[in-house]
C-alpha cells in the first residue's frame, strides 16, 4: 500500500515530511520538505532591555563578552578619536607608511559602522591636522588621494546607514578637487537623521578659537559695535562644532599622553581614554573596551561625587543634632 504523507512543522518554519506506512512494522522515513507555510516569530516587547550585542553581530567570544558587559543605556552621545600610529604600524612590517595609512583607512570603516550600530549620536575622527602639511609632500599628496579614494568607495555605505557627514577645520590649503568630493558628500549626507560623522580635516584647535573670535569681532564691527564682550555661549556657537554636543570620551590610539590641539575647548569635561594600541590595530573590541571604561567613571564636571556629597550631608547632620543636643 502506498504510504501516506504527514507533515508536521518543522524548524524555522519549515516542515519536514513525514512517510508513514499502513503497516506498523514498516519504519517511517523522514524526507525534507521546502516550506510551505511560515510561522511567525514573537516580536520582542519594547518594554525589554536591549541586548548590545543585538545590536552587531559578534566576530568572536571577545567582542561577545565585551558586549555583555555593556550598557547601551549608558553610551556617550559623542565619542572623538585621535586617530594615531599608522606610521609606527608600518615601521614595525618593515612597510612604507602608506601602507599604515592604508590600513588605518580600513580601521576607521570597521570603527564607524561599529558607532553606527550603537546608536552613537556622533563620532568625530582626527584625520589630518594643520601640522600634518610639515610632513614629506608624497606622502601628504598620498592622503589627499586616500581620502578622496575613501569618499567614492564608502559613500553609498554612509547614505545607505542614515549617516550625516560633516567636515571641520579650515578649506584654505585643501586642493580642490578634494573640496568639491567634500562638499559632494555633505550635501548628499545633509538630511540624513542618524549618527553625526564629523571629519577634522587640516584641522587645528587653536586655529578653530582664533577662527571663532575673528567671526565674532568682524560681526561686531559690522554691527557698529565699539565694544564687545564674549561669553561662553557666544563662542561656543561660533566654534566648527556649533550645534553638536561636546564630547565625552575622548579614545587617544598609539600611547601619547597629549590631545595634540584637538577639539581643545570641547574637551573640556571629556574623559580620556589612552590606548597603547596603533590605530591601524585598533578594533571593535578595542572600541568596546574605552566604552566600558567610560561607563565604569562617576563624571563630577568639577563637583563632588554623589558618594561623598551624601556622606557630607549625613556628617553635616550628625553634627547638627549634636549642636542641639
Amino acid at each position: 500500500m502506498t504510504p501516506r504523507p504527514v507533515l508536521i512543522g518543522g524548524k524555522r518554519g519549515g516542515r519536514i515530511r513525514i512517510w508513514r506506512h499502513s503497516n506498523p512494522g514498516d519504519p517511517a522515513i523522514l524526507h525534507p520538505y521546502l516550506p510551505c507555510a511560515t510561522f511567525r516569530r514573537r516580536q520582542p516587547s519594547s518594554d525589554l532591555p536591549v541586548k548590545t550585542s543585538e545590536l552587531w553581530k559578534p566576530a568572536n567570544r571577545e567582542e561577545a563578552e565585551l558586549l555583555e558587559k555593556l550598557d547601551p543605556k549608558r553610551l556617550p552621545n559623542h565619542v572623538a578619536i585621535i586617530m594615531d600610529g599608522n606610521g609606527r604600524w608600518a615601521e614595525r612590517r618593515h612597510l612604507p607608511r602608506v601602507a599604515g595609512h592604508r590600513q588605518g583607512v580600513k580601521t576607521a570603516r570597521d570603527i564607524i559602522e561599529a558607532c553606527a550600530r550603537l546608536k552613537l549620536p556622533c563620532l568625530t575622527l582626527y584625520a589630518f591636522s594643520r601640522e600634518n602639511w610639515t610632513r614629506p609632500q608624497a606622502e601628504v599628496e598620498f592622503l589627499m588621494r586616500l581620502l578622496r579614494e575613501y569618499l567614492k568607495r564608502e559613500l553609498p555605505a554612509i547614505q545607505k546607514n542614515n549617516i550625516r557627514l560633516r567636515i571641520i577645520g579650515r578649506e584654505s590649503g585643501l586642493p580642490a578637487a578634494v573640496l568639491q568630493d567634500l562638499e559632494r558628500a555633505t550635501e548628499l549626507t545633509g538630511s540624513n537623521t542618524g549618527m553625526n560623522l564629523v571629519v577634522a580635516l587640516n584641522y587645528g584647535g587653536r586655529a578653530e578659537i582664533v577662527d571663532a573670535f575673528n567671526t565674532m569681532l568682524q560681526q561686531a564691527r559690522t554691527n557698529g559695535q565699539s565694544e564687545y564682550r564674549a561669553d561662553e555661549e557666544t563662542i561656543a556657537t561660533h566654534l566648527y562644532t556649533a550645534g553638536l554636543p561636546d564630547p565625552d570620551l575622548l579614545i587617544r590610539a598609539s600611547g601619547e599622553m597629549r590631545v595634540s590641539n584637538f577639539l581643545l575647548w570641547q574637551i573640556a569635561y571629556a574623559e580620556i581614554y589612552v590606548t597603547e594600541t596603533l590605530w591601524p590595530d585598533f578594533s571593535r573590541a578595542r572600541l568596546l573596551d574605552a566604552l566600558i571604561d567610560y561607563q565604569k567613571r562617576e563624571r563630577r564636571y568639577g563637583g563632588l561625587s554623589a558618594t561623598h556629597s551624601e556622606h557630607e550631608r549625613g556628617s553635616h547632620g550628625k553634627r547638627s543634632a549634636a549642636a542641639k543636643g
